[in-house]
């Protein structure tokens, strides 16, 4: 992840500042209202704070809800798979919803699936972050060494004791 600086140009870092807190404000709308995507505008506010403010920045970008998420996408780690189901479920019950029930022109109910589908595949495509619990890939060992249990270890323990310390 990039780290944040101020533009020199006072101007260009107030016009920066404001993009970030319109499209702050819409990706939170966009929560509510399944018409406006929110993860595009949470990104554009967080490019736009990396140059304009520093302080709302790492504000977003360390936020307990979404900040998770913007940082694994500025690194390049993806979707965590929760979410994309998330997002994927959300986005064809509005889809859906609005193209069946809501609107009644043919050709654009259609062409609102066909951006559903493209935007399904990008969204499945996109790598998912490896969870922390997970061995990393340098972290290999031979898969034919058998994984020592705590029960294994208590049971070899007692064998190779001495029949004497048993009693």
């Amino acid at each position: 992840m990039k780290a944040p600086y101020q533009h020199r140009n006072p101007v260009i870092r107030y016009i920066l500042f404001t993009i970030g807190w319109i499209s702050f404000v819409l990706g939170i709308i966009g929560i509510l209202l399944p018409v406006l995507p929110t993860t595009p505008f949470l990104l554009l506010s967080a490019a736009c704070f990396l140059r304009s403010s520093p302080r709302f920045y790492i504000w977003l970008t360390e936020h307990r809800w979404w900040g998770k998420y913007i940082r694994y996408y500025l690194n390049g780690e993806g979707i965590p798979r929760r979410i994309k189901i998330l997002i994927i479920v959300m986005l064809w019950i509005t889809i859906l919803t609005s193209a069946l029930l809501i609107v009644k022109i043919h050709w654009l109910s259609v062409m609102m699936i066909s951006v559903a589908t493209v935007i399904s595949i990008y969204i499945f495509r996109q790598p998912e972050p490896i969870p922390e619990d997970m061995p990393k890939a340098t972290e290999t060992r031979n898969i034919r060494e058998p994984i020592e249990t705590t029960e294994a270890v208590k049971i070899r323990d007692v064998r190779e004791t001495p029949k004497d310390q048993h009693t």
